[in-house]
């Protein structure tokens, strides 16, 4: 270990700004600072969660600790205590000692990776410091009796905000690398990370969108949704895309992939080295993708019926008109799932298999337990957010962004606000984040009829819960054989969660569970030695038996799927070229609707 002396950075190699130009620099900092608040303050905020639901919460947490102050004395103890141990070990390791530290971050922390939070006694005692009272907290909080169910999620998850939105590397004088930065650069690392704020703001009309990307990297049919294709046909909700083929003959049947409506399909399609529909295409899939549209007021009544109808079914009679082939397999993503499963439910019902098999990517059919997503839905929220939608048609794709971001906080959120406002940095280009940043709106009804039937009600898997244009649906009425592919770490879909869909279908079921989460656990390209993925040929009823028989396999899930896939795609034939059929093209892959940005 080093020296206890260390300073937190070298000062023989550190550029000691001028003083005038540093003064010079804060004054202007503080005089574009007062403009940002006035600008804000100007603006319309609303926002998901509502701050008045969560000050509710927070206010019976209050009265409950009241209520018990032995209890609050208790833990103030604990704490001064423990807090005690480590004044008396940073005072140890000052005089010289090495000491073991009394409280360390967890393992996959990587707020405090820089080598001063360890090398340097006082930044690791304020390391230590905040460890221990987010610790307190977070027990504290979490530990009170008789809050219920609904209250308690909530005061644990936004404990979870408040604690990790107060750690020292989140602030300019408690962030050794942003201390760093600043004298070398005279301050200028704070008046970039100012303009980069207040871009951040103009950007998102006076709420914050943290850039996590550089956002003029990338054009949809360039470096990204770039795999050849044309759009074959349209309806008011969606684009079908058909892809140009890569191999002399193809399987009989078509792929139609059918992504969530609440993100833009080509998250299956980044670079040509992680897309699915590339990768597909070359395997000799002829292949359909729904390109949702972005949707504006004027499509505010557009129901979950309507993207059946205008969407899933709309598809299945285009395709067969492009390649004179009724069944074809189904591919689809996260809410895309719901939507494709739902409608193998209206096509068992009508008596109608189209559909010869069918894939779901993280996707929820039973959703008694959503994870933590369930923070933000009962009926006060769900209220609100129709509220608001009433008044514009429509719930902007950024609110929707912000919930899934707040889920994993630290890495979607706060390591940008360093690296963009403290360190004065613009951030990487990054398909990934490129694509999550490209937001999708969702219409009013069709987003009240999905809050509330499938999170809030939970209908879909009881049988005729649901009735689709006119046709109660049943999802054990479904014969079809199904793969489900889950991950192990997803925040938005759990693993344990989508596992439960397993149980409500009636015809043959695989379950597939890949590593890491929601969006790197299922873009694991096949030629990747990363992350594996676990199989177990028995569907018992509880996921965690499940998991105890799985075996494990390296790599990546593509080929397996692949080789499930295969025996119900008929035999090859030549390829298809999109126009090939009886529609004609309207416009080259990847299509207008996807290129529309909010």
């Amino acid at each position: 270990m080093a020296d206890s002396n260390t300073p937190p950075f070298n000062l023989p190699n550190v550029n000691l700004p001028d003083t005038q130009k540093l003064a010079e620099n804060l004054g202007k900092i503080a005089e574009r600072s007062q403009s940002l608040v006035q600008e804000f303050a100007a603006r319309d905020n609303f926002q998901v969660p509502d701050p008045g639901i969560v000050a509710k919460s927070f206010l019976e947490l209050s009265q409950k600790l009241l209520a018990d102050p032995a209890k609050i004395i208790e833990a103030q103890m604990n704490f001064w205590q423990e807090y005690l141990n480590v004044v008396q070990a940073t005072t140890r390791r000052l005089a010289g000692e090495t000491v073991e530290p009394v409280v360390k971050p967890a393992p996959d922390d990587k707020r405090f990776k820089d080598e001063a939070w360890v090398e340097n006694a006082v930044f690791d005692f304020i390391k230590q410091s905040y460890l221990l009272a987010a610790r307190t907290i977070h027990k504290t909080a979490t530990g009170v009796e008789g809050l219920d169910t609904k209250t308690a999620q909530r005061v644990e998850f936004y404990t979870r905000q408040y604690i990790d939105a107060l750690a020292p590397t989140n602030f300019a004088l408690t962030n050794p690398r942003v201390v760093k930065e600043t004298l070398e650069s005279g301050g200028e690392n704070l008046i970039k990370g100012l303009a980069n704020l207040l871009e951040d703001l103009d950007r998102g009309k006076g709420k914050l969108r943290v850039r996590m990307t550089d956002l003029e990297a990338f054009e949809p049919g360039k470096n990204v949704a770039a795999t050849p294709g044309k759009v074959v046909f349209q309806t008011p909700l969606m684009q079908l895309i058909q892809y140009t083929p890569t191999t002399e003959e193809v399987y009989q049947k078509p792929l139609l992939i059918v992504p969530p409506w609440i993100n833009k399909y080509y998250i299956l399609d980044l670079g040509p080295k992680n897309s699915f529909i590339k990768w597909a295409v070359d395997q000799g899939f002829t292949v359909f993708t729904i390109s949702w549209v972005n949707p504006d007021e004027t499509l505010a009544d557009k129901n979950f019926e309507d993207y059946l109808k205008e969407g899933t079914l709309a598809a299945l009679d285009a395709i067969r008109e492009a390649t004179g082939e009724k069944e074809v397999v189904a591919a689809s993503y996260c809410l895309g799932g719901t939507l494709l499963m739902s409608t193998l439910a209206y096509l068992a019902a009508k008596r109608d298999n189209r559909i010869k098999a069918a894939t779901c990517f993280t996707t929820m059919l039973d959703f008694s337990e959503p994870g933590e997503l369930e923070v933000f839905i009962d009926e006060e929220q769900i209220e609100l957010i129709e509220k608001h939608m009433e008044e514009k048609g429509y719930l902007e794709g950024t609110a929707m962004s912000g919930v899934f971001n707040m889920l994993r906080a630290n890495d979607l959120i706060w390591s940008f606000v360093v690296n963009n406002y403290l360190m004065g940095k613009d951030p990487m280009a990054f398909d990934l984040l490129y694509w999550n940043s490209d937001s999708t709106r969702m219409p009013r009804k069709m987003h009240s009829f999905y809050l509330r039937n499938m999170y809030l009600n939970n209908k879909l898997k009881d049988a005729g819960g649901i009735t689709l244009l006119g046709q109660p649906i049943d999802l054990a009425k479904i014969k079809t054989p199904v793969f489900f592919l889950s991950t192990k770490e997803d925040h938005i879909a759990p693993w344990t969660s989508t596992y439960k869909g397993t149980q409500l279908l009636g015809g043959p079921v695989k379950f597939v569970l890949g590593g890491s989460g929601h969006i790197a656990g299922v873009i694991n390209p096949a030629t990747s030695k990363k992350y594996g993925f676990q199989t177990n040929d028995k569907l018992p009823p509880n996921a965690g038996d499940w998991l105890a028989g799985a075996e494990q396999h390296d790599g990546s899930w593509w080929n397996h799927w692949k080789t499930w896939v295969e025996p119900m795609v008929g035999e090859k034939v030549p390829a298809r070229q999109p126009g090939g059929g009886k529609l004609t093209p309207i416009e080259d892959a990847p299509g207008s609707f996807v290129k529309v940005r909010i």
